[in-house]
């Protein structure tokens, strides 16, 4: 069981870490699209299609950038007390906390994927705006985006047991922010 939740938090661990240090760079795309807004505002003919990109663009730098968020504890904690705890008593902590995390992240897949299905099923979902994306491919990427995080808050859960069973901290892929850089 312990060989099988480390391989578990491994797995979960690289592919959260892997891919967050892709989306890092996202913020370069989303600079991008909002600098060719201003230029072709400036040279007057703005474009249709740059407020929607940008959003789609922030979407996803947002969703696939949180499950790295929380593998390197850049998450927002309220330490007033929990800063003042023992290791151990923040692990029982996080091992109730991260129940909440995971019934709000269910529901949000939930949504999600009946969102994506109604985007799929009543040919091809469009947004109301004169450019008039497709939602699709923003809705896919937002259900991935949960998907990794409900994972990801399983893999915390998973160290959080591993610590409290062993005795010995479990962080496989990170130890904190400052290794991500």
């Amino acid at each position: 069981m312990i060989r099988a939740l480390r391989a578990y938090v491994a797995v979960v661990d690289r592919v959260n870490l892997g891919l967050g240090r892709v989306m890092m760079w996202g913020i370069f795309a989303l600079m991008g699209v909002l600098l060719w807004s201003t230029a072709s505002k400036a040279m007057g003919t703005p474009s249709l299609w740059t407020l929607e990109t940008a959003q789609f663009v922030m979407m996803g730098y947002f969703m696939l950038g949180g499950p790295y968020a929380l593998l390197i504890g850049a998450n927002v904690r309220m330490d007033l007390f929990y800063g003042e705890l023992s290791p151990r008593r923040k692990a029982v902590t996080d091992c109730v906390t991260v129940v909440f995390l995971l019934v709000y992240l269910g529901i949000l897949m939930w949504g999600g994927v009946e969102s994506t299905i109604y985007a799929f099923q009543y040919g091809g979902e469009r947004s109301p705006s004169a450019w008039r994306p497709y939602m699709w491919p923003i809705k896919v990427v937002m259900c991935t985006g949960i998907g990794l995080m409900l994972l990801q808050a399983l893999s915390e859960l998973a160290k959080d047991v591993l610590f409290l069973t062993t005795g010995t901290p479990d962080r496989t892929a990170t130890e904190g922010p400052a290794d991500a850089l």
